[in-house]
């Protein structure tokens, strides 16, 4: 699994630039890389535990693969550790940070190929912890299908009622 960075620019270049230079350095989009966090680190060592270093104890988890927002840092690594082995391939294209809010765009494979795109928004505390995550899947079938897959993983672990069902 790749952290890699894609940097694809609207514009000619010329323009883009001169509009980074016009906000105030402390608000530049990060649009251009994604720094390496615990986040991105828990995906590339695809670990429950790397996954919960970087989560609060009460953090909480939303995402269009769960009909309902699941909480807990034991129980949302479970989630996480079982999500990140879904994928045969992830990057994170792109980061925008805005205050304790971090937002990250990503390409990724599953199910033999299927891709699926998404937008996840971290929400850390004033020690960096994530207090809240949310994970924006598309397109709608994928997403289905990786509830389903994400149900059947965790099984025992997390209720049933927390994924899509059919």
């Amino acid at each position: 699994m790749s952290s890699t960075v894609k940097n694809d620019r609207v514009g000619n270049g010329a323009e883009d630039d001169f509009l980074t230079d016009m906000l105030p350095s402390d608000r530049r989009p990060a649009s251009e890389t994604v720094s390496p966090q615990g986040w991105t680190k828990a995906f590339a060592a695809r670990s429950s535990d790397a996954f919960a270093e970087a989560f609060a104890a009460d953090v909480v988890l939303e995402a269009s693969a769960l009909t309902r927002p699941v909480e807990g840092r034991d129980r949302v690594k479970s989630v996480m550790g079982a999500a990140s082995s879904v994928y045969e391939s992830l990057a994170f294209t792109r980061q925008t940070v805005d205050g304790p809010r971090t937002y990250l765009e990503w390409e990724a494979t599953a199910f033999g190929g299927i891709r699926l795109d998404g937008v996840t928004i971290l929400t850390k505390d004033e020690q960096g912890l994530i207090v809240r995550a949310a994970i924006h899947h598309r397109p709608l079938g994928a997403l289905l299908r990786f509830s389903a897959e994400l149900r059947d993983r965790l099984d025992g672990v997390v209720g049933p009622e927390h994924f899509h069902q059919g």
